[in-house]
């Protein structure tokens, strides 16, 4: 009995620890990295309607424009170097790329901060933000504004599907293995095609979800396609050499390129301007506990 109690008392021991641990290692987090953001920016985009200024990596093409522009969204951890590696692998085929900071100038690579940096920002607020990135982008010489898109990552994923519904000014949207909508009502409000790339070991969004997402665009009437990609997991398409260096990521990344060179840089554009949905989804809270599960236990080896 008395050892019985040794363990019960060591494992609450070990659980008070691990409690007081995660939210003190957020804050410490927050504040070893206040100027992260600001050395992975070039650009300062002004808050429209009384929002806040947007920090943003812009990545230019070779060439004259007006280019097609893409809207590219950062994974749950936050701008980082993969994703301005993607903005700069897109812009050399041809596309102007900025990739804006959605969490208003932090950003991480641990798993735990990753978790509150995205259960403490409302998609409103993200909608502000992208708002201004867009009104920005209509005024800028070398933007085409009749063809601009969105495209994202994980969270950014389900963040550019959310945006889509806010602004029919979207004229295509990209879903990387994001949390997703899938009611036909509710998807019917999309103005421009739709593209989703999935892993088939993603635990973290079930093939059901992916099957159903596929059904609702269907149903809407909204153009697209949803691929899943057999075997891989969450988060597969990493970074710019991974693009470069794996079939599967290659594959999906090419998959990408045709689908923007068909529906946005050979097109005029289909997005017509202002706000042409308003929908309050509910934060996906099994969606980033099992991100949680991919990143720290399942078959992600790799933080993106």
């Amino acid at each position: 009995m008395k050892a019985f109690k040794r363990i019960i008392l060591r494992l609450l021991a070990g659980l008070a620890i691990l409690i007081l641990f995660i939210p003190l290692s957020i804050f410490v987090d927050g504040l070893i990295g206040g100027d992260r953001v600001e050395k992975l920016t070039n650009t300062t985009i002004p808050g429209t309607n009384g929002g806040p200024i947007v920090r943003a990596y812009v990545a230019e093409p070779e060439g004259e424009g007006p280019f097609p522009t893409v809207i590219m969204i950062h994974e749950f951890f936050g701008l980082n170097e993969s994703i301005i590696s993607k903005a700069d692998l897109l812009a050399e085929e041809g596309y102007l790329v900025v990739a804006p900071d959605t969490f208003r100038g932090e950003t991480t690579s641990w798993i735990p901060r990753a978790i509150y940096l995205v259960s403490t920002t409302d998609q409103a607020d993200v909608n502000v933000d992208l708002d201004s990135v867009y009104e920005w982008l209509k005024t800028q010489p070398d933007v085409d504004s009749n063809r601009i898109g969105i495209a994202g990552f994980c969270y950014g994923g389900r963040v550019s599907m959310l945006y889509s519904l806010h602004n029919s000014g979207m004229a295509v949207t990209v879903i990387f293995y994001g949390s997703s909508e899938t009611d036909p009502e509710i998807l019917k409000n999309l103005s421009g095609p739709v593209l989703g790339i999935f892993g088939g070991a993603d635990q973290s969004i079930p093939l059901e979800e992916v099957n159903a997402l596929d059904k609702g665009l269907e149903t809407a009437g909204v153009p697209h396609q949803v691929t899943i990609y057999d075997g891989q997991p969450h988060a597969f398409v990493t970074d710019a050499e991974g693009i470069q260096t794996d079939p599967a990521q290659a594959e999906a990344w090419n998959e990408m390129l045709t689908f923007l060179d068909v529906n946005l840089k050979s097109k005029s554009g289909s997005g017509q301007d202002g706000n042409s949905f308003s929908h309050e989804a509910p934060f996906p809270w099994h969606y980033y506990m099992m991100l949680v599960y991919e990143h720290a236990l399942g078959p992600l080896g790799h933080q993106h």
